[in-house]
């Protein structure tokens, strides 16, 4: 059998890439010094996993900002905008960084201002890729030399053949975005394909045996014409390559319905997901796969989540596959990339965080080749002392989780078993609601409001580190929040922002501070996992049932609202969102821990109505990412999610204004789903899409407050007051005036005081000109 891996997380054991990233942006740092950083982690991520005991280690799997962006630049797919960043002096460079990170994250400088290409969620997880964009007269060229340099340097760093990983070239099609009508994306495919040849011709030359394809679409609901695709693609590819051995992985779900064309695609060896989906491999050892030469790869480690493996589960899984097929045609691999995962639990020292009891049933990526390595171990030499001993210790960790005081709070579990749906009901209808929030607030027309953060500057985190590591007394930290709390207020009166915000200084991430402050969670020191870009977060883990012992937020809410007459919007991030932007138990339904998640949300809520908040913020930005990805299981999952924020926002008077915030996602086939949260008013991501996720919004007739928001924060580009007001246009064109408000797309913490300063004051204007256009046309 042979041990590979799919993909290992890029950021650097200590995110070293993103700082040199943000250094560079800065200009702090050169190219070259970049690019070191970047070699660096790269050879100690190959060396880590040859180390390990994986055979086939992958390469051009690391990614300087988005691993779909990398293929856009390497087949060529620039968006026209951006096409005089290849020929401007100074500017073109044979890394074509410049226009790499402009289509990421915009660019507006050389008399140039291009907006950043549009980003998403990458399938039902919380990383964030660049959307590709595709016209009806695009072409395609081999630009960008960056697989075949990983490749040669992987080779000569491990002294052995590394494994190419690409992306397919059908999921980079669907994946994309067609930026005109009147053709399909697949329609692409003919003049695509000759750039995955070249690129393949190439790497067969440079002495590549086996190439990663990774078709992560085939977890999808296919049309019939997708499915063509997909044969049409891999019946060239196998002529055109015939020695080549192409692995073809998809993950996150079954093949489902997409299983019989996945086992007629002449390829070598098919990847499965057996976390996500541990029955397949019965569905495809009962078809005549098992008469084929195909190698199975059984993804039988979690790649997204950080429990440890039951080895004596999956060896069973592994011989069953044995059995059917023969052990020359089994490779073992984890269930998908390990990037979704932190670097290395070694790195995890502070037992205050971690107890020794916790950490014993976990594993993150460096781990998990590890266990990977063992399940090999456990077929090959089961006799071996050494292995038996692995796995004696495996079976006891789960043995000892399985019996912990920690994990079970029967009180929680008794008042979950009495939630009902009388528990999910606001007193009144949406439009009751409205009429007694629109006498209290007194807002006017597009009134004005950010998500919640502002930016985190150098002095927020450096006194945050200080008072973590007791070089600073509470009582000098809080000082220093309430100065910037106040200083924030004070600005937000100044610009003239009509519902305001405290600016969240205290936290240091929206589901890491709730957590912080719940039972049943743990936290990590160096779990940093990549969100898009630059940004890692740090999930925390839920280990046992969840309860709130006390207040999280209404002291500082409290203390914001009191420095003036303006509502402040006491924020909280919503119960699927900490579900899923967490490490999650894995010994309960999701369902149990999300709605345990609520009725901590529903006691907060009714204290900070009573501490006097008015307008009260549930996020909700995972809604959409925790979907089902085929439409056969979604209905169960919308069912208890809408179920889980309706009872966190329950408990709020019909006078209180209940907020959500969403960003980006599609909505248009889970908005009636949206609409069944019933919030007050919902902020969505609509800048970098143009307001076309409103159209899905506007068609249902949506009965709630919606604010669009008219600018993109995760650029550092400024927008102008035109083109906020445009978008407000278009809003205005779809939806009644008076249920739009004004706001940008997310929080602005990642941003700098500089930027955010010029784009609010712009929006505060754009605002205001709207008001103006509306008595107008009166």
């Amino acid at each position: 059998m042979i041990a590979h891996n799919l993909g290992y997380p890029r950021i650097g054991s200590h995110r070293e890439l993103k700082r040199a990233s943000e250094q560079f942006w800065a200009n702090k740092i050169t190219r070259q010094q970049l690019q070191e950083v970047g070699r660096r982690i790269r050879q100690d991520n190959w060396l880590t996993q040859q180390q390990a005991g994986i055979s086939l280690v992958p390469c051009n799997d690391f990614s300087l900002y988005d691993q779909v962006l990398d293929m856009s630049l390497t087949v060529g797919a620039i968006p026209k905008r951006f096409l005089p960043l290849l020929g401007q002096p100074n500017v073109d460079h044979p890394d074509h960084l410049t226009l790499y990170f402009a289509m990421a994250r915009g660019y507006q400088q050389d008399g140039l201002d291009l907006t950043a290409m549009e980003m998403t969620k990458w399938f039902d997880t919380n990383y964030h890729y660049i959307v590709p964009e595709f016209s009806a007269d695009q072409s395609f060229t081999l630009l960008s030399e960056k697989v075949f340099t990983e490749f040669d340097e992987a080779k000569q760093t491990l002294n052995t053949i590394p494994k190419p990983v690409l992306l397919g070239p059908v999921s980079y099609l669907l994946l994309g975005k067609e930026k005109e009508t009147g053709f399909d994306r697949l329609d692409l495919l003919d003049r695509l394909l000759p750039i995955y040849e070249q690129v393949l011709t190439r790497l067969q030359a440079q002495g590549a045996e086996w190439i990663q394809l990774d078709e992560p679409c085939l977890s999808l609901d296919l049309t019939d014409q997708q499915r063509e695709a997909f044969a049409t693609t891999y019946t060239r590819l196998r002529h055109q390559f015939p020695t080549l051995k192409l692995l073809l992985a998809s993950y996150f779900e079954c093949y489902g319905a997409n299983l019989n064309l996945a086992i007629q695609l002449p390829v070598d060896a098919l990847h499965l997901d057996l976390v996500r989906c541990p029955s397949q491999l019965d569905d495809i050892l009962q078809t005549d796969f098992v008469n084929q030469k195909t190698h199975l790869s059984l993804g039988v480690v979690d790649g997204r989540n950080i429990w440890i493996n039951d080895l004596e589960k999956s060896r069973a899984t592994i011989r069953r596959a044995i059995q059917a097929i023969g052990q020359e045609r089994i490779l073992i691999a984890p269930s998908c990339s390990l990037m979704h995962v932190p670097c290395d639990l070694n790195s995890e020292t502070n037992e205050q965080n971690l107890t020794p009891e916790i950490k014993q049933w976990l594993v993150f990526a460096r781990q998990k080749l590890d266990e990977v390595a063992a399940l090999v171990a456990l077929i090959h030499q089961p006799d071996n002392p050494r292995v038996a001993e692995v796995l004696a210790a495996n079976q006891a960790a789960l043995i000892a989780r399985q019996q912990s005081t920690l994990i079970n709070r029967p009180t929680v579990k008794e008042r979950l078993s009495r939630l009902t749906e009388q528990d999910a009901q606001r007193q009144g209808s949406f439009v009751q609601r409205q009429s007694l929030q629109h006498e209290r607030l007194q807002l006017p027309l597009f009134p004005t409001t950010t998500i919640g953060s502002f930016p985190q500057t150098d002095a927020v985190r450096s006194n945050r580190a200080k008072f973590k590591k007791g070089e600073q007394t509470l009582d000098q930290y809080e000082a220093f929040i309430r100065l910037e709390t106040e200083q924030a207020i004070r600005w937000q009166e100044e610009v003239g922002l009509d519902v305001l915000v405290h600016g969240e200084f205290e936290r240091n991430d929206m589901v890491e501070y709730f957590g912080e402050l719940l039972d049943g969670f743990a936290f990590s020191e160096n779990g940093w996992v990549q969100s898009y870009g630059s940004r890692c977060v740090k999930p925390p883990i839920i280990y046992g049932d969840v309860h709130r012992p006390k207040p999280m937020t209404v002291r500082w809410s409290k203390f914001a609202q009191s420095l003036t007459k303006k509502p402040v919007k006491g924020m909280l991030t919503g119960p699927v969102t900490i579900l899923q932007w967490s490490f999650v138990r894995d010994d309960q339904p999701r369902r149990n821990t999300c709605l345990q998640i609520a009725l901590a949300i529903h006691d907060e809520v009714i204290d900070l109505e009573t501490a006097g908040i008015g307008v009260i913020q549930i996020d909700e930005p995972a809604l959409r990412e925790g979907l089902p990805l085929r439409r056969e299981n979604w209905s169960d999952y919308l069912k208890w999610a809408v179920m889980a924020f309706r009872v966190a926002a329950s408990g709020a008077q019909d006078h209180t204004q209940i907020h959500t915030h969403m960003c980006y996602a599609e909505f248009n086939d889970i908005i009636g789903a949206i609409t069944d949260l019933d919030a007050d008013v919902i902020t969505i991501e609509t800048s970098r899409s143009q307001m076309e996720l409103l159209d899905a919004f506007a068609r249902f007739d949506y009965p709630n407050e919606i604010g669009p928001g008219v600018y993109d924060i995760h650029s550092p580009r400024v927008p102008t007051v035109e083109e906020m007001v445009e978008l407000l246009q278009k809003a205005a064109n779809v939806l009644p005036t008076r249920n739009l408000w004004v706001n940008p797309d997310c929080g602005l913490k990642t941003r700098r005081w500089p930027e955010t300063t010029e784009a609010l004051k712009n929006m505060v204007k754009a605002a205001q000109t709207a008001r103006e256009l509306v008595i107008e046309s009166v």
